[in-house]
């Protein structure tokens, strides 16, 4: 069966379902009307340095297929829709063995004014070293984005999702496979969407992998912006953390869902969650869920956990106290909160590139 023949085989997700509980699918669906496929346009990608300048050698986009096999368990549903509308939309990422970066690289998605949607699948080889961002803009009102693919063995890479879509709906599914052996930070930075749907899983599936998951998620206006993160450990001796923080404002609600699967025969597993909401207005909604599933006895440890609140108001009052304005004694404790977990993301060169994005779009919400 195609992946378009399957789509429209499926049921309507329930709400009672872990990932639709907060956010159905008609709401994220390009038209509404989830009986339809619609054709949308591909985005322009390009490679370059946080510099702007070209990168070569080592690393390349290329239309090849790739079939990659021993990926998370993704839900049938935006998995099919997705494969079905970049039919004519993929790239592959590839890493050659051995590859390493000084300079962090930005994978520039273009997604213009028109609705749009692309495939990347992600083909990293054994012992790569660097830091990629993967930065969305545009004014579309629809943008999708599927990413599946291995992370190969011995690796140490900072992987950043960075969200500058000027409003509009945007769903975005991962699915990435952990080498053994490998150290991966994967952030999320999100601002701009008025509507937001993201289902990130990754597997564990080889001894000695470690994984952060990161997010620093700024929510203003009427934004709703909703992530699920599952991270699955299928092999012993495997650790991971997922750190979220989410600042929201006006009349804007974020949501963040958490799942940690423990499999049975993964000993020593090391795994632990964590969500933070900051809440900037009286009517800003933030929603946190965290859960695990743990079949195996013998793990180091499984925790979670999640806190809410607004602004410490003796900690506006200090900072008001040393001369700053109220506008800068807020913006300062706002920035502190996010970049509480942007600093984790990469190193110091990729930080301050991202705090100065940061700061644009800290400023755009004051607008």
């Amino acid at each position: 069966m195609d992946q378009s023949a399957l789509y429209l085989s499926l049921e309507e997700p329930k709400r009672s379902d872990h990932l639709w509980r907060y956010t159905p699918w008609r709401r994220i669906h390009p038209t509404g009307t989830i009986g339809e496929i619609p054709e949308l346009e591909s985005p322009n990608v390009r490679i370059i340095g946080i510099d702007g300048e070209e990168v070569s050698g080592g690393i390349s986009l290329d239309r090849e297929i790739v079939q990659t096999e021993d990926l998370p368990e993704m839900d049938p549903v935006t998995d099919s829709f997705l494969r079905s509308i970049t039919e004519n939309s993929r790239l592959v990422l590839n890493v050659e063995k051995g590859f390493i970066s000084d300079t962090p690289i930005v994978l520039d998605i273009d997604a213009g004014d028109s609705m749009c949607a692309l495939h990347l699948s992600l083909n990293i080889g054994r012992m790569a070293e660097f830091e990629l961002v993967t930065r969305i803009r545009g004014e579309c009102e629809w943008f999708g984005l599927l990413r599946t693919g291995l992370i190969g063995a011995g690796c140490n890479i900072n992987d950043v999702f960075l969200s500058l879509l000027d409003s509009g709906t945007m769903l975005r599914v991962d699915s990435i496979g952990i080498g053994g052996d490998s150290s991966i930070r994967a952030g999320t930075i999100s601002s701009g969407t008025e509507n937001t749907k993201s289902d990130l899983r990754y597997k564990m599936g080889q001894s000695g992998g470690s994984l952060w998951v990161l997010g620093s998620i700024l929510s203003a206006e009427s934004m709703h912006l909703d992530h699920h993160i599952e991270i699955q450990h299928e092999a012993p001796e495997t650790y991971s953390r997922l750190s979220w923080n989410s600042a929201c404002g006006g009349d804007s609600r974020t949501i963040g869902t958490g799942m940690l699967r423990v499999a049975d025969g993964a000993k020593g597993a090391d795994a632990g969650q964590l969500f933070h909401n900051l809440l900037l207005s009286k009517n800003a909604e933030a929603d946190s869920i965290p859960e695990l599933e743990v079949l195996e006895h013998e793990v180091v440890g499984c925790g979670h956990g999640t806190a809410n609140g607004p602004i410490d108001e003796s900690q506006l009052f200090y900072l008001e106290s040393r001369g700053l304005s109220t506008k800068e004694a807020r913006d300062s404790l706002i920035s502190a909160f996010l970049n509480s977990t942007l600093s984790k993301m990469g190193s110091e060169k990729l930080h301050e590139w991202l705090i100065g994005l940061l700061s644009d779009e800290l400023e755009a919400l004051n607008d």
